[in-house]
Parts: C-alpha cells; structure tokens; sequence
C-alpha cells in the first residue's frame, strides 16, 4: 500500500516538474500567459481521461509554473490554479460517462476551454478595465487558444498513451 502511494507521489512530481518546463519555452515567446496562451503543457490535462490521479500532478504544475514566473504572481497561481482544479475535476466526473477515448478527450477540450472564463475574470480584473468591455474579447482569445493546445494535444497522448499505457503508470 505504501509503495502505492508513493508511486503516485512521484508520478504527480514528474507530471508537475513536466507541466513547468513544457510551460517555459512558450513563456520566452511571452505566450505562456496573458490573453492568449499558447502552453503546450496543457496537453497534459489529457492524462486525467486515462486516470484521475494525475489531476494533483497538473495542478501542482500549473501552480508551481504561475508562481515562478507568471506576471501576475499569486494571482495566477490563484486562478490558474483554480482553472485547472475545478476544470480537471469536472472532467474526472464527466469523460468516464463516455465510452471512447476520442469522446473523453473531447469532453476535457470542451470544459478546459470552458473555464478559461476564470483566466479571462482575472485578466480583466487586474487590467481595471471595465468587466463589460474586455471580458468576452478576451475569453475569445483564451478559449481559441486553449482549444487549439488542447485538439492538438489529444491524438499526441492518445498515441503516447498506446505505448506508455497512462492508467497503469499512476497506479
């Protein structure tokens, strides 16, 4: 039982060190965070369709990347982190509804993408900019690129998934 646990302990420290440096390349290209974020990291959300035990290891990620180089500080590691549990945790009850892989990661596109309102909430909010005005311009823009990360992204872990076999890794 112990050694269980501390399997998944260190998958998930694996997974978040993985959530940050997969997140620093697009964050020299001042893409990792703002209106548009363009985190290949978030690719990773994929791994809770394979198993819900990888939902602590991306949100460490995501706190840890926030905290150490997000221009906003403990506000995004607030929101951002935020973003990633109540999302993640939304998918964990929704995709095992669904019998398909390709529906399950479907389902993780469409809610990640979705409650990207948080990141937009945060963006206006710290901007001072009038909620009305700015909110859905730039929830557009954060919802175009998370959808993209997280389409393309999909098939990559279904096939990384094929070799590596993700459910069993955390077990």
């Amino acid at each position: 039982m112990q050694s269980s646990k501390t399997k998944t302990l260190v998958v998930s420290a694996l997974i978040a060190a993985l959530y940050v440096v997969l997140s620093v390349v697009p964050g020299v290209f001042n893409l990792a965070s703002g209106a548009i974020q363009f985190r290949v990291s978030e690719g990773l959300n994929h791994l809770v369709v394979f198993n819900r035990k990888y939902l602590f290891g991306i949100v460490l990620g995501v706190v840890v990347f926030n905290a150490l180089f997000s221009p906003m500080g403990w506000l995004d590691v607030a929101f951002g982190g935020g973003q990633s549990l109540i999302g993640l945790l939304l998918v964990t009850w929704l995709a095992p509804r669904f019998k398909h892989l390709w529906q399950q990661q479907l389902v993780n596109i469409v809610v990640m993408t979705v409650t990207m309102a948080l990141i937009a909430v945060e963006i206006v909010w710290t901007s001072h900019a009038p909620m009305a005005a700015a909110f859905w311009g730039i929830y557009a823009g954060l919802m175009l690129s998370e959808a993209i990360i997280m389409t393309l992204t999909a098939p990559i872990m279904a096939g990384l998934d094929r070799l590596l076999h993700f459910a069993s890794v955390i077990q």
